[in-house]
Formats: C-alpha cells, sequence, structure tokens
C-alpha cells in the first residue's frame, strides 16, 4: 500500500518528532486519536515505519569523524559478497554500507574517533573482511548537510 495524503501527513510529522504522543500527532493531522494510532499501527506493521530511535549526536559522544571507504572485492561471487557482508554488519564502527556500481564493490561509512582510531579499525577490521582486494579512504572534512528525514510528497 502506499501511503495516501494523510499517511504521508503522518510521516512527516513522525519524521519531525518520533516521541510525539498520539494525542498531538492526531492534532497535527486533523484525525481523532483512535484513526490516527490505528494508520501508525497499519504504517508500522506494512514496514513503511521502520522503527523509532534517538539520534546521537557522533561528536559529542567522541566519534567526531566519517570515513569514507572504498572496497574493492577479489571477486564478486556470490559467496564472496554473502560473506563480506555478514562479516561488515559485525564491525560497529560501520554505520552504513552500500553495494556499488563502478569501480568499487562496496562503500562504506565509518565513524572513528580520529585517524589513529580508522588506522586501528582499517589494519584490524577492514583489510581482514572476507575476499577484500583493495581498501580506499577518504576523511570527511565537515558535514555539509546530513539528512534523517526522506521527502514525502
Amino acid at each position: 500500500m502506499l501511503p495516501d495524503k494523510t499517511d504521508r501527513a503522518i510521516l512527516r510529522e513522525l519524521q519531525k518528532d518520533g516521541r510525539i504522543s498520539n494525542v498531538e500527532l492526531a492534532r497535527r493531522v486533523n484525525l481523532s486519536e483512535s484513526a490516527c494510532l490505528r494508520r501508525v499501527r497499519v504504517l508500522e506493521e506494512e514496514g513503511v515505519i521502520d522503527g523509532y530511535v534517538g539520534l546521537v549526536n557522533s561528536a559529542k559522544a567522541g566519534l567526531p569523524g566519517n570515513v569514507f571507504v572504498r572496497i574493492t572485492l577479489q571477486r564478486q561471487q556470490q559467496k564472496d559478497l554473502e560473506e563480506f557482508e555478514a562479516a561488515v554488519q559485525r564491525v560497529p564502527e560501520v554505520m552504513e554500507c552500500y553495494l556499488m556500481t563502478g569501480d568499487s564493490d562496496y562503500l562504506l561509512r565509518v565513524v572513528v574517533a580520529n585517524a589513529a582510531d580508522f588506522e586501528r579499525i582499517h589494519y584490524q577490521q577492514l583489510t581482514r573482511l572476507p575476499a577484500v582486494a583493495r581498501v580506499q579512504s577518504g576523511f570527511a572534512l565537515r558535514t555539509v548537510i546530513k539528512r534523517t528525514a526522506i521527502p514525502i510528497d
């Protein structure tokens, strides 16, 4: 089911504040409390709403650096991809991992405390992942934009 106009309004509000009460959410989207709660539950059950989280400021939590890492595997056989993907999920500093087209197989975003921290992660974790042939990395100098809400039109 694609979200209708009312569901999209609910999603926009929840992306702004996932802790909003149902009473306030219903008021903002002009629904009764019971109808609003029913719609939110359907959105959750259908997986449109994946979950609820608290966004932590990584710099204030001691991990101010973002490193973007391109990984090239030795082979792109299904078994290699599956083993790599299972292993990379066990590296806690890897915040995002994407299977890519182009000259590298994966793109990772890794949070780090500093260059020495990345060196540790690079040698102890990334280069030891299954089937890795090449690791190329670049430190982000500054975050220009970072969104947590997707556009809901």
